[in-house]
Parts: C-alpha cells; structure tokens; sequence
C-alpha cells in the first residue's frame, strides 16, 4: 500500500495558486501575478503565521510536542520548509515539490524508483557526479543505461522499449557546450512508446524562472539549487518537482525514510534568495547576452542560445524564456585560454554557477584531461574551451574586466584604421609554419633534440572494434625517446638500438631526391603515399639490407621518408637519429606508433617546422595564474602538426592504420574509437579526465597473427550471428560504462578502481568466448587472479601479445614482487607501469630548465640549447658500432643516451631537465 503524503511534506497547489482580489468591476478583471511577483510574494493560505511575521519564521527545532499534531518530527516535516516547498511548487508549474540536501541527493531519490532490470535512456553530456550515480547504480542495482545524443530526438527511439525502458534522463542546456534537448517532443515520443517511462529533467541551467519542463510533458524535474535559485553560494540543496500523484506518494516516502530533507535554516536561506531570482535573472541574462555578442562579433566561436548562429536556438527558444547566464567560447589555442582566464579580476576563477559574483573557468584544464583535438569540436570538450558564469556586476565592468584580459593576452588588438579592437586572427598555415621556427627570438641550425613517446594498451573493446563497437585505448607509460644530433660531415644517419643495434647512414645528396615531391611548409600530406619516393628509397637508400631486418628496414624508410618530404630544396640538414625504448617491441603495445611520432617530431623540429613554447614572461600583474608547471605546455597546432605526421608514418609501417596508435602516442591519456557501423560514425574522441592508473603489463612472448584472428571473429559471427552480436553489445556497453568512469573527476578511487576491475573480467570472458585468447594469456590471468584476486585481460589482438592486469593503489609491495617473481618463473615478461600518463614528450632547450653535470651536454650561451662540442679539425671520435662503415662525431648525450641502462633508461631521461608534454 502506498504511503500516504504528508500535507506539510510537499507543495500541494498548483501554479499561481496566491489569492488575489476580487475583481473591482467588470470591466476591469484582475489577471494572474507574474513570475516576479510570484517568486517575491511568499504566501500559503493554508500556513497563515499566528504573528503576522512578513517572514517566514525559521523553526528550528528536531521534534514537536503533542498527539496527532500537523508536525512531529523535523524529518518528516517542518513548517519553514513546508513554506519553501508550497513557494517552489508555486513557481514551477507544480502539484509538489520536495526540498532536500543537494543537487545529487535530488537525483539520488528520483533513482531510488527504480528496480533491478529497469533500464535508462540517459544524455551524453551529463554532469560528472550524475554520470558518477549512473555509473553505482548499474554496478550494484543491475540497471542498464543507455547514453545517447539528446540533441536529436531520433536518436532516442532505438532504445525505447515499453517493457523494460523505465526512465529518461535529460538535461537542457548542457554544461558546458549548451546542446538543446527538445524536451517536448522527447517526452511525447517516450510517452507514445513506453506509457509507464518517467521523463526526468536537470534543469539546474534555466531555473524554474526561464523554463519549466513539466509544462512540456516531464514528469519529474530537479535543479540544484545551489545555483540559481538561491543565488549566493551560501547554502547546498535540491528541489524535486512534479504533478503526478503516485510519484509524489513514492518520493515523499523515500524523502522521509532516507532523511535527506532540507533543514529549517537552509530552507530559510533558500526561500529568501528565490524571492530575488527573477531580479538576479533579468539582469544576468542580459549582461551575458551583451557578453556573448562581444565576443562573437570578434570572431570567437561562442556558445549561447542567445545566439542567431546557435544549433539549438529556435527549439530551445520554443521551449524556454530565454538563453540562461551560462555562455562558453573558443579562443583556439589552450594557452592563450589559460592567459585570458587568468588575466581576469572580477571574474572569479571557480568551477559552479549561479552565483551573484560572474565565475570564469576551462573546464578542460580545471576537471578534465586533454582529448582527442581532430574531434573535440565536434564531439568532446575542447581544450581551449572558457566559461563564462556571468553576475550582477554592472555589464561595462564586466565587459571591461574581460576585454583587458583579451588585449594582455594578445587575443585582440586594436585596429587602427576602424579605431576598435579586433580578434588577433590565427596563424594561417603558411605563417605558422614560419612563426613556429623562432625560438626565443633566435634560431641556429645544429641544435640537438631528445624526443619521446608512450605506448598504448587497448583497455577495452579489441576485436569487437572491427565491428564498430567503440575501443579504449589509453597511454602506458613505457617509452620510445628519440634523439636527434647534428653532425657536420654531410651525412644522415639512423641507430635503431633495440633492433639488433641496427645502425646505417647516407652520403645526404646521394638520396633520390630526383624522386622526392616535398610538402611545402603550411601544407598537410596528401591523403596518398608517394609510392615514386618510397620504390627509389627501397632500391636506392635500402637495398643493402639484409631481409632478416624487416623491422629495422621499415623504421629507416619511415625515417628517410619524412626526412626528404619535409626537406626544402637545398636545404638538406645533417643529423643522426638515435631511438631506444622501454617498451616491449613486437608485444602489442604500440611501440611502432611510439617510434613513428618520435621520428615525426625529430624530422620536424630538425626541418623547423614546429617549435617549443617560449619561456612564459614574468607577470606584473599578483593575480594567480593557471599553469601546468611544465606538463601539456606543447601547444595544440604543434601536437596535431606532430600526429599528422605520425600518420603518414604509421601509413608507411602498417599500410591503413586507424590512427589511435599514434593518436595515444601523441596526446596521451585515453581516447575512445569507433568505426562506422553499429550505429555509430567512425572517430576518436578523447576521454576527459582521465585518471593514471597502475598496471602490470605481462608479455607472453607468443606470436600472434592478427589478420588471422581478426578473421576468425568475422567467420564466427557469420556461423552464429546472434551470439556474436550479443556479445558485441555487451562490449559495447563495457566500453560506454568504462569511458563514462574514466572521465568521471569526482568519482572516489577506490569505486573507479572497482568500476574498471569488473569490467575488464566481464570483457574478456567475451574475448574468450570470441575465441582470440591463448592459453598463455589465460595462464597470466590465472596466476594474477589466484592467490593475488587481480583483474586481468588481454590487450590488443590476443592470439599471445600481451596482457594487463589492473594493481590497486593498496596492493602490497612484497605481493606484488611475488606475483612479477611468479611470471618471470612461468617464462613471461612483466612491466610494471602506469596507464593513461602524458603523451609526446620534448626536453625543454631552455638553459634554466637544463641539468649539466661535469659529462653531461653543454649548454649554448644564446639559447641555453643542448649544442654539441666543436670538434677539433680532423678530430673524431670512433662511432663505436660493429656494423657501422665510416667514423662519425659522438656527442657527449648521444654518449650517454646509448650507453645508460635499459632499466636506468627512463629516470636518467627524466632527469636531464623540464620536459614539456601535450
């Protein structure tokens, strides 16, 4: 039987509910009070104050005396907040409303009307902590989530299912891109398919004063009104609103049995800001809309519903009363973001909003990891992305704050000739190329460059990625370094060390560069390989060596490719490039994609194509600024300059490459892939926030032949579709489940680490059952699983490779060298490593960021660049190679660099100075 619901615990009339006066005469009938006057006027009939108080009084008290009285105990009700929930009912188009502690313990009790087997149609561009709830409530109450784009209402109708399909989660507009839910015709199209579907609705971002989702079919909203319902970010609660009454008898029992409702004082303090926030609206909405068109018409790209260019303007403004007080824009390019946002004075660096006080924020560098850039605009968060919380400051002081912040930033300038400022337009390709070469303000040619690159592991998702369901891959922080050295006797030369100490050079003019189409500066690489290039390189450049080098001859044509494509003509600079790795080659890990941008980015740097950042100058300014003291300070035009390469050169290695190795290699952390197929359009897109993780990674030392095993998931889906369907669809679900909790900033460790545990073991029963695990890997999994209770799973192709066993924070030292001692017993190569680090990496040149010890590289006076030493005339230094055919000079980090330990490699790297880092 259902409870009943307590009279006091909810708002019981409806909207516009205040009494007002009779008509006078006839002929002037009074109308309805507006919003303002509504929110302003506090006033139950049912509730009249014994005093006469123009305030609500504020009843500070846990119990009541008395039998049978309207109230007993404050957790069930409390006049103040029965005064609070009767005035949010009242302005919400609502028969009831529940105040309670916060935000999330709002969604907490809508969720709680769920049951094991239900299943949720939720946004992909939730807030972190609803993403965080979901994420609990499908590991521990077996609900199963769906997240699709909102933003089209079509998208939603594939999961709709009137048996099982329980709950719709929307939000509208999103934080922070503002994408448009049409929340009126969603919730039409699931009342059609499902009649029994509760449509829930986050409306934080209106309020109830610029939109009320229950008039357009919801049946449920909730707002955190620590925003903009109270207005001063002084207080923490929710609000619960809805008409139907059998959802209010369930949440007014769950209320009421849990005891989250909202206090008397804070309910005091909550009822006092609602009366101004019609007057707090007015005025931020206007200030941002005067915000959002100065920026526009500067030329940023800016989101805003205010907009005319916005996607989502005309069914937004159909649904709502207007465009909020939350806008964010791009400026293109994370570090001049990074110098707006702290140049700022009024604007307070803080994440949240609606606050009196106007917030500024990048939610890329404040709660989230980098991302994939080739498809941040389209899909992700950019990194460059600020937001802007706008108060009820006066607009010109805002406006002038701002502005200040755009001109010392060097994002606008002033155009003599209109006599206004204008936006700094972007380096076009050609000036970006030019431009990137100076460093500091000088350039000389002969500057050595140490480069690197992690691996990556497939986290989840293999095989079933071929099939269009989205993979997981993330960086792991075993590293590919590379070092580029000038030498002064005409010649090129590469040093392959962990390739049988593979080592060959070139007369430089003697290369085929009768055969060789350069790519200009400013210009990308044709979509095709110059196979002209490529045959004179393998009969002219390569042809003496031995075939049993098969991997060591595909690293040189990489090398000599880029090489001479990115050559001016007469401009041929002599270098060495020498690679050693900490990663495993052959095991699946990426260490082909790690070479491939070592290689890129040596070839670019040595041809001055890209460059590092200059030193950040000295501020006069005592206001903090962001910083990243020294990671991510590669910008995002040289990163993506760097993976544009890599591409090619991963094209020359492995013909049709997907490009997530190098994608990882490049930008670090993790990004998810999907193929087209499956419902889904093909592309990378990054995976905000994600957390480094530690990670045994075991190399079984088996080969494995992956268009073979490919294959063989192909032929057994063609057998037994069904089956394999299914179990794509369960992968799938994995990979949304695991990048939803990756991404996650404020989920606990500890759950994150379960999360991710459970998911991989349910991942590879599915490889398993797919057939592309090896008795090997499964011995791995055995000895990680018994005694130690670790989650371990294949990564990559299977068929032997490698594979990854998750290690929690807690897990003992002398356990885990008894586990690495187990493997190594049982023939296998473990790693230990961290998974989801920073990604290309290049050691600063500058001389303050340097180390030189007595041996150690000397340092240019100019530049503070690592130079090697002036030889004497006719004084060399014998190459040291077996199989090497002319001396050549061996400068003192080269020296160093081959000689140091493979397991002193990675410590004696780092500690050479500041490396900067995308």
């Amino acid at each position: 039987m259902a409870p009943s619901i307590d009279p006091h615990a909810v708002g019981k009339r409806p909207i516009h509910d205040l009494p007002t006066p009779d008509p006078e005469s006839p002929m002037r009938p009074r109308k309805p009070y507006k919003f303002s006057t509504l929110c302003a006027t506090v006033e139950n009939p049912d509730m009249k104050d014994q005093y006469g108080s123009s305030s609500v009084p504020i009843y500070q008290t846990a119990t009541f005396k008395g039998v049978a009285g309207e109230y007993d105990y404050s957790r069930s009700g409390n006049p103040t907040r029965s005064h609070l929930q009767h005035h949010i009912a009242k302005i919400s188009s609502a028969s009831h409303a529940f105040v309670v502690s916060s935000g999330m313990a709002a969604l907490d009790i809508i969720l709680r009307l769920l049951k094991p087997g239900d299943e949720i149609i939720a946004g992909d561009d939730l807030y972190g902590g609803t993403n965080r709830l979901l994420t609990y409530i499908r590991t521990h109450m077996s609900v199963t989530i769906h997240h699709v784009d909102t933003t089209d209402p079509a998208s939603l109708l594939p999961y709709i299912n009137a048996d099982k399909t329980a709950m719709v989660l929307l939000e509208s507009p999103t934080n922070p891109l503002l994408k448009i839910a049409d929340l009126a015709t969603i919730s039409k199209q699931v009342k059609e398919r499902a009649p029994n579907a509760i449509v829930v609705v986050d409306n934080t971002m209106m309020s109830p004063y610029l939109q009320r989702p229950l008039e357009h079919g919801a049946d449920i909203v909730y707002d955190s009104a620590t925003k903009y319902l109270s207005g001063h970010h002084d207080l923490m609660a929710g609000v619960v609103t809805c008409n139907r009454e059998d959802i209010a008898q369930k949440l007014a029992f769950i209320v009421n049995s849990v005891g989250n409702a909202l206090t008397p004082i804070d309910s005091f303090l909550l009822l006092r800001g609602i009366k101004t926030l019609a007057l707090r609206m007015d005025r931020q909405q206007s200030t941002t809309q005067m915000v959002a068109e100065y920026l526009y018409l500067l030329g940023f790209k800016v989101h805003y519903p205010g907009l005319p260019n916005h996607p989502g303007r005309d069914v937004h403004h159909r649904i709502a009363d207007g465009s909020g007080a939350v806008l964010s824009f791009e400026t293109g390019n994370k570090e001049l973001s990074e110098k707006i946002v702290g140049g700022t004075r009024l604007w307070g660096i803080s994440v949240s909003f609606g606050c009196v006080n106007s917030l500024i924020s990048m939610p890329c560098v404040m709660s989230h990891a980098s991302i994939d850039p080739a498809t941040r605009a389209a899909r992700g968060l950019p990194e460059d992305l600020i937001r802007l919380c706008v108060g009820i400051e006066d607009p010109n002081d805002l406006l002038d704050d701002l502005e200040r912040a755009l001109i010392d930033a060097g994002a606008i300038s002033l155009d003599l000739a209109q006599n206004k400022y204008v936006r700094v337009p972007e380096n076009d390709a050609l000036s970006l190329a030019v431009n990137q070469l100076q460093l500091d303000g000088a350039v000389k040619r002969g500057r050595e460059w140490f480069v690197s690159a992690p691996g990556k592991v497939i986290l989840f998702g293999e095989h079933a990625v071929v099939h269009g369901v989205t993979a997981i891959a993330a960086s792991v922080d075993l590293r590919c370094y590379g070092l580029a050295t000038p030498r002064n006797d005409g010649k090129l030369s590469i040093e392959l060390k962990d390739l049988d100490n593979f080592y060959h050079e070139w007369d430089v003019e003697s290369l085929p560069w009768d055969a060789v189409t350069a790519v200009a500066p400013g210009e990308h690489h044709p979509e095709e390989l110059d196979q002209k290039l490529i045959e004179a390189l393998n009969t002219r450049a390569l042809d003496g060596i031995d075939d049993s080098q098969k991997a060591a001859h595909g690293a040189a044509l990489v090398f000599l490719y880029l090489y001479m494509i990115l050559s001016k003509p007469q401009d041929h600079p002599a270098f060495n490039f020498t690679t050693r790795s900490t990663l495993p080659v052959g095991a699946g890990l990426g260490s082909s994609a790690s070479y491939s941008v070592c290689a890129a980015t040596a070839a670019l740097l040595v041809h001055r194509r890209i460059s590092v950042p200059p030193l950040p100058q000295p501020s006069s300014s005592d206001h903090i600024h962001v910083s990243h003291q020294g990671r991510r300070a590669i910008t995002p035009a040289t990163a993506e300059e760097v993976n544009r390469w890599s591409f090619v050169a991963e094209k020359i290695l492995h013909g049709n490459p997907s490009g997530v190795d190098n994608s990882v290699a490049v930008f670090g952390g993790a990004l998810a892939y999907t193929r087209a197929g499956f419902g889904k359009k093909s592309g990378m897109e990054g995976i905000q926030g994600f957390k480094s993780l530690k990670f045994l990674l075991t190399n079984s030392k088996v080969p494995r032949d992956t268009k073979k095993l490919v294959a063989g998931v192909g032929e057994k889906k063609a057998r037994e579709p069904e089956l394999v369907n299914g179990i794509l669809e369960s992968i799938q679900s994995i990979s949304d489940e695991a990048r939803r909790a990756l991404a996650d900033p404020e989920l606990p460790r500890d759950s994150l680490l379960s999360v991710i545990s459970t998911l991989m073991s349910e991942n590879h029963k599915h490889l398993v059952t797919l057939g592309v695990s090896h008795p090997s890997l499964e011995t791995i999994k055995e000895k990680t699983a018994n005694p130690h209770g670790l989650s371990t799973k294949l990564t990559g192709a299977g068929g032997g490779g490698c594979a990854v066993t998750l290690i929690p924070d807690d897990f003992k030292e002398e356990q885990l060298q008894d586990l690495i001692d187990t493997l190594i017993r049982e023939n296998f190569h473990p790693y230990l490593t961290s998974v989801g680090g920073s990604g290309l990496g290049i050691l600063s040149p500058y001389a303050e960021h340097r180390v030189s010890g007595p041996q150690g590289p000397q340092m240019d006076e100019e530049l503070g660049q690592v130079t090697p030493p002036d030889s004497p005339p006719n004084e060399q230094i014998s190459n040291g190679f077996e199989n090497g055919t002319s001396d050549h000079e061996l400068d003192p980090l080269r020296e160093h660099f081959v000689s140091t330990s493979g397991a002193e490699l990675s410590q004696w790297a780092s500690g050479l100075g500041r490396w900067l880092y995308v």
